[in-house]
This record gives structure tokens, C-alpha cells and sequence, in this order.
């Protein structure tokens, strides 16, 4: 039958029972039906059969947690219930799986831990007894799996010395005599079932030995139905923190298991740490993976030679929280970056002939030692980022990038080359105990030595200085290539803060940065001004008292506004140009007397024509400010002038982001994107209708749902600049918009907005 049941464990120390939806408003969705509480810590590992009678009624579940307990549940009809709880002292059950004794319908538990033992338990009377412990292990068990096959049981078993274990169960015929020769047998257990009176016997198959570091998983390949009966076919899957994962299958003429004819994937070099799990497709032709860092790996076995397994494009993303999100100018794509230390950049990719677009990364600029806290685009193809250091760093696209880019993207390569592309670096690369990614260029990459020559002679061969290898790609890159062929070369690094970077922007000429760092005094808490042509300091703006939290230039480089944790904002005004580069004064600030916000306000931005400015707090306001287009007055007449033009408007929960989009409605109303502590994104429109501030200015267009929204704090909003939608052939129509948005649950998300329907 097909599976419409999903059971689940974890850290909130809860079990739960899912349904495919397949009707109703639900369509295709996975429902919650059934929450089992009754463990006291985290839920790391569980298992279900059906008993008797048909699919979806009787079902036995077994979960394992780190309460040192495995609870057995039992959900009929009616309800779902704990039926008995296998205590294990001070020992933890790292894996539990439920099965069926050899021709019965006996339930039978196998269950692995940190004792290096595997238990089995069998149901009598309808508790579950002890029945067997098998020893041979050395280390903790991490892995078990049943798979019937025929008349037998086998088991699979995986643990920490690096070997996988195979045992057998079957029935023992009362009818052989047992013969007193010298033979050379297998040790049997043997343990007898009262409620049928059968005996069994579990013997060791085979013990793997392939991998060289712990094994974290090993899984069969599943069953499938074949003129009216099920098949297993006999090969296991098994994922390693040595970087591999290993299909097994015993040899057809001797019956003794291999690595099969060499099917080993993975990935090499690269700061990674190896494989949690790994699974086999319904069909056998796919295998899927997923490593220390989040990271899903899928192989596909090739149609013709069967031995070939080839990277196929896999979903892929951020394992921690997003910090900051920027499109590019052309709005062609996105960069983010998170507390998972890395820099991301994701496109739509184009398929050839095909009108679907879908997203992919498509490069990581930057995988580093720190925490990534933000970035600014500096013109297409350079970003400068800040991570929990006190240094900026600044990134350039190498060449390799940018004919990937347009492959992928199908943007063709006149548009997206400048006249000095012909001196760009290949890629990047990370030395060894190194942070910086060093230009690589084309007569540095190492020769690839010839198949006959001895490769691994020296020590400086198996760990090669350039890691980086160009490769022309026409679809999204797979995880091993992402982590060491997309890397960008750092171009500069601005030193000048005494703190970890806390935020940065760039302005729209592209020719200055400003930045600004932690702080819990006046005088590391300045901004700092630098030029992107000589990369010296320009500038240092002192005027917040504690951190500022975000930095944004006006639209027409004329402003530059600061808010704060002190809950107030700086509004900074360009006066006359050196030959060094701009000069920036404060013009208008808000102070314990004017301040409207009483809490950090976290998100600042601008209106696409300059005249205002909005801010948003975790007071739950959000005001906008102005107007500061008027002509340049003496100083004292600009301050009194910025006073709030709207209401404060009340956004129900602490405001995380803001932003306003450069394109208006079809009416000229300002659109504005309000981002919740609790994840939830809300769309307004704002357009000012008398002197005097109204609610009524505001409208609330739209509020996302839970499935649009983020599932934790939204980190920042940032609209593209244009009309139109990335990667679509609609790039002139007015009528979409594109937000970017990311969070504190990992998401980078991208919303079309049809301006004409808000």
C-alpha cells in the first residue's frame, strides 16, 4: 500500500504521528494527528510497524530518547496510547527497529547503544522480554535495520569502530540431529518463542569492513512488490564521517558481501565533517545523503552503466539563522549570509526550452572561521561582508563564476562582462589554517597528474596547497563543488573597529562604505566611513552611545542614516566633496526629549525619492520621518524640520526588519514591508494626506500565513530594485515586484508581489 503515515521524534521530547492529506483544502500536505508525550529529553530515534489487520489501524511504535528509556506505544482506532516503557539504566539507545519473527507475526525490537551491544526484545504475553543480547561491536552502535527476505531476518547493524555488522535470523527445524563432527560451524544463538513454540536462531552473517571512521547509518535498499509478493533485494546503503558512503551486496558466485563493484560517493576535501545518514530511492536508482553541515547529497545511477553514479542538483540552504540579505543591482540575484559561517548566493536557474524557474545556490563566496553577521553589495560582482571579527572583508567574482553564472542563469556573457574581465583571477582558495580566499589564477592551478603515474608519493601531493578546480557548469553545482570550486578571492580587508562588525552599507554610486561595530560606549560605538576606490578611512561619525544596528544611504547618496540601540537615529548630511572622497555632518538626530521609540530600534530604510525615512523597533512602532528633501538650509532648520509624517502605526509584535520598495503603486503609495520577531511578514502602503499625521495613511495590504511566513524572527527585508521578476521573461512588466527576505529559522525567502493587487 502506499505510506500515508510519518512518525517523528525530537528535542521538544515528543513523538508525532503525521497523515498525508490527500483531500480537501489540505491537498498534498502532512497533517498533525497524534502527539505522544511521555518521554523527559530529547527523542533521537523511533520506528513503526503495522500489526495485524489492514494498514492504518493497528501500529506499534518504539521511540528512543535520551532519558536513558525506549517507550513502546500502541495506536488503534481510537486512540494512541504508551503500552510499556524498556528502562536501560545510564545507558543511552542510540537506534531502535520493529519487525515481524520469520513466519509469524510476532513483534520483535532490536535496539543499539552506547554499551556496544545490541538488544533484542520479543513480544510474549503482550509485554516485550529481553530475549538476547549480541556482542561483537566495539563501540557505540549508531545504526539497526531489519529487512525480511524470504523465510529469514536479517539484520544490519552499524557502530563507531568503523565495521557494519550483518545477522541472520531463522527458524530452527526440530528435525536435524545434531552431528558430532568436526565441521567448522557459525555460533548460534538460539532463544524459543512460548507463544507459538517455535525456536530461532540468529547467527552473524558478515562483518563490512570499508570504511575508515565511524558509521552513522546503514539501510537497506527497500522492498518492492513483485507478481503478488514483496522483494528484497540484498543491498545495503551505509554513510560514514569518512567523507563516503558505500553500497554493499554479496557477490553472486561466492554469496560473501563486497562494496559493491566499487559504488563508493562522497565527497573529498573540503572543511567538512562527513556523512549523518543516508537512504536508498523506492527504486534503488537514487541515494541520498546528508553530512555533518546540513548539506543534502543526492546520487543517480546511470541508465546505461550501472556502476556510474553521478551529483544530481539538490535543494540546499543555510543550517542557522540568516543574518542579512541583498540583491544584486541588476536584481539578477541574491547574496546572504548567516551564523553557519558562510556566504551564499542564489539564483534562478534556467532551464533550456523550459519555462520553469526555480532557485538555486549557485555559489558560497565565503565559507569562514566566524559567525557572518552582514554584507552590502558594492556594484554587481563585489560585496564587502562582516562577520564576528573586526575586520570587513571584500570579495570580487572571479572569472569562473561569472561564465557559471551566465550558463545557469542563461544571461548571456556580453552583458554581464566588463572590459577588464581578462585579468580576473580563475577562483579561490583557502590555504591551510588559513581565513582569507586567495586569488587563484590560471597558471597556478596544479597539473593534473597523468592515471599510470604514482600520485600519492609525497606528502605535498595528498595535501595539494590549490584546491580550487575551474569546471564549466550549465546546471546548479553539487555540495562538494559548491564548498571548494565557488569561492570568491578577498580582495581587501579594512581594519579600523574595536569590535565584532555589526552592520554595513554601501551607497548607490558604489564609491563609499560605512560600517559600524558592537558597542557599549560612545566611542566604539562610531561609524566608519571608507573610500571603495583607494579602500582607506574616510571618516569616523561619532554620535550613538550603544551599538548601531543599521546603516542606510538615502537613494540619492545624500544621506546617511543610523539607528541604534540607544533607541535613537542619526541623520547625517554630504556636504561638498574633497579630493579624498565625501565629508559627512550630522544635520538631525533624536535625543532622550524627541525620541518616539522606546525600545532598540533594530531596521531603518528610505523612500525611493529621498523625502523619507522609516524606522522600526521592538517598541512594536514603526514611524516614518521627514522631509529631508528640502533645500539645503542652515543646520538648525533641516533638524526641526524631520519630525514624524505618519502615525505610528502598531505592527502587534517587535519589529525585526523594514522596507520600502523603489517602485510605487499604480496610485503613488509607498509600499512598505514590516518583518515580526515572530516571523511574520505584513505588507502596508503609506502616502501621506495632510499636514498632520493620520492612521488612516496606512493600509495594511497583506499579512503572510503561517506556511509564507518565517518560523522564527525575521533579520531583514530587501526589495529588488527594478520591476519585474528575476529569471522570468517578464523582466520589463511593471506589474510584479520581488522581496527578499530572511530569517532566524535558517530561510532565505523570495515573494512576487503583484503591486497592481495590493
Amino acid at each position: 500500500a502506499s505510506e500515508t503515515e510519518l512518525v517523528s521524534g525530537g528535542s521538544d521530547k515528543q513523538v508525532i504521528l503525521w497523515e498525508w492529506n490527500r483531500r480537501g483544502t489540505l491537498n498534498n500536505q502532512l497533517v498533525k494527528r497524534t502527539s505522544l508525550e511521555g518521554h523527559a529529553e530529547a527523542v533521537c530515534a523511533v520506528d513503526a510497524v503495522y500489526q495485524s489487520g489492514e494498514p492504518g489501524l493497528n501500529l506499534l511504535i518504539a521511540s528512543a530518547a535520551s532519558d536513558s528509556t525506549v517507550r513502546i506505544w500502541s495506536r488503534d482506532a481510537s486512540e494512541a496510547k504508551c503500552i510499556e516503557i524498556l528502562q536501560f539504566g545510564n545507558g543511552f539507545v542510540l537506534d531502535v527497529c520493529l519487525s515481524f519473527l520469520p513466519g509469524s507475526s510476532v513483534p520483535i525490537l532490536a535496539c543499539g547503544g552506547d554499551d556496544c551491544k545490541i538488544y533484542l526484545f520479543v513480544q510474549q504475553n503482550g509485554q516485550f522480554q529481553k530475549t538476547l543480547l549480541l556482542p561483537g561491536h566495539e563501540d557505540w552502535i549508531r545504526g539497526i535495520e531489519w529487512a525480511v527476505c524470504g523465510e529469514d531476518l536479517f539484520l544490519a547493524s552499524c557502530a563507531q569502530d568503523c565495521l557494519i555488522r550483518i545477522w541472520k535470523v531463522c527458524t530452527k527445524s526440530k528435525q536435524l540431529p545434531e552431528t558430532e563432527d568436526d565441521s567448522i560451524r557459525l555460533k548460534e544463538n538460539v532463544f524459543t518463542v512460548k507463544d507459538t513454540a517455535t525456536t530461532y536462531a540468529i547467527t552473524l552473517e558478515s562483518v563490512l569492513a570499508g570504511h575508515e571512521n565511524w558509521v552513522y547509518a546503514v539501510h537497506w535498499q527497500p522492498s518492492f512488490s513483485k507478481d503478488g509478493s514483496m522483494q528484497q533485494p540484498m543491498r545495503i546503503l551505509s554513510a560514514s564521517m569518512d567523507k563516503t558512503v558505500i553500497i554493499w551486496e554479496p557477490d553472486k558466485e561466492s554469496g560473501v558481501w563486497l562494496e559493491q563493484a566499487g559504488v563508493r560517493v562522497g565527497e573529498v576535501g573540503g572543511n567538512t565533517l562527513g556523512f549523518f545518514d543516508c537512504q536508498f530511492s523506492p527504486d534503488g536508482s537514487m541515494i541520498i545523503a546528508h553530512a555533518f553541515h546540513g548539506a543534502l547529497h543526492l546520487w543517480k545511477q546511470d541508465a546505461v552503466n550501472k556502476k556510474e553514479w553521478t551529483p544530481e542538483v539538490v535543494i540546499s540552504g543555510h543550517f542557522n539563522s540568516v543574518e542579512d540579505v541583498q540583491w544584486d543591482p541588476e536584481g539578477e540575484f541574491v547574496i546572504s549570509v548567516g551564523s553557519d559561517q558562510t556566504t551564499r548566493l542564489f539564483a534562478p536557474w534556467k532551464r533550456n526550452q523550459e519555462t520553469e524557474v526555480t532557485w538555486h545556490e549557485i555559489a558560497r563566496p565565503q565559507v569562514h572561521g566566524y559567525d557572518m553577521r552582514c554584507l552590502a553589495m558594492i556594484g554587481r560582482f563585489q560585496f564587502v561582508s562582516g562577520a564576528d571579527e573586526k575586520v570587513l572583508r571584500v570579495f570580487h567574482a572571479p572569472k569562473n563564476f561569472i561564465e557559471n553564472f551566465s550558463n545557469i542563469t542563461g544571461i548571456p556573457m556580453e552583458k554581464l562582462c566588463s572590459h577588464q574581465s581578462s585579468n580576473l583571477p580563475e577562483g579561490a582558495t583557502v590555504p591551510a589554517l588559513g581565513l582569507s580566499n586567495k586569488a587563484v589564477f590560471e597558471g597556478d592551478m596544479a597539473v593534473q597528474p597523468d592515471e599510470d603515474e604514482e600520485t600519492f608519493n609525497t606528502i605535498s601531493n595528498q595535501y595539494p596547497e590549490i584546491y580550487f578546480q575551474p569546471l564549466i557548469l550549465t546546471e546548479p553545482p553539487p555540495e562538494d563543488h559548491l564548498l571548494q570550486n565557488t569561492l570568491w578571492p578577498e580582495i581587501q580587508k579594512l581594519y579600523g573597529h574595536g569590535y565584532e562588525i555589526f552592520c554595513v552599507a554601501c551607497n548607490n554610486s558604489n564609491t563609499v562604505i560605512a560600517s559600524a561595530c558592537k558597542a557599549s560606549k560612545k566611542e566604539h560605538a562610531a561609524i566608519i566611513l571608507w573610500s571603495t576606490t583607494s579602500w582607506k578611512k574616510l571618516q569616523s561619525l561619532s554620535f550613538h552611545n550603544l551599538t548601531v544596528t543599521q546603516l542606510a544611504f538615502s537613494p540619492n547618496d545624500n544621506f546617511l542614516l543610523a539607528v541604534s540601540r540607544d533607541r535613537n537615529w542619526s541623520l547625517w548630511r554630504k556636504q561638498e566633496s574633497l579630493d579624498s572622497g565625501p565629508v559627512f555632518s550630522c544635520c538631525a538626530y533624536t535625543d532622550k526629549s524627541t525620541s518616539v521609540h522606546s525600545r532598540i530600534i533594530w531596521s531603518c530604510d528610505w523612500t525611493p525619492d529621498s523625502k523619507y525615512f522609516i524606522t522600526g523597533s521592538r517598541d512594536k512602532k514603526v514611524i516614518i520621518w521627514g522631509q529631508c528633501n528640502l533645500s539645503s538650509t542652515t543646520e538648525g532648520k533641516v533638524f526641526d524640520s524631520i519630525k514624524p509624517c505618519s502615525a505610528v502605526l502598531d505592527a502587534g509584535d517587535s519589529v525585526t526588519a523594514v522596507g520600502i520598495s523603489r517602485v510605487l503603486t499604480p496610485d503613488g503609495r509607498y509600499i512598505v514591508a514590516v518583518g515580526l520577531e515572530e516571523g511574520k511578514i505584513i505588507l502596508y502602503t503609506w502616502k501621506q494626506s495632510g499636514q498632520e499625521p493620520a492612521l488612516g495613511d496606512w493600509i495594511m495590504c497583506v499579512e503572510m500565513d503561517n506556511s509564507q511566513s518565517h518560523a522564527l524572527a525575521v533579520k531583514r527585508l530587501c526589495w529588488r530594485h527594478h520591476a519585474g521578476r528575476a529569471g522570468h521573461n517578464d523582466q520589463n512588466s511593471s506589474e510584479w515586484l520581488q522581496l527578499a527576505s530572511c530569517g532566524a529559522d535558517h530561510c532565505v525567502k523570495i515573494f512576487n508581489v503583484n503591486r497592481f493587487a495590493l
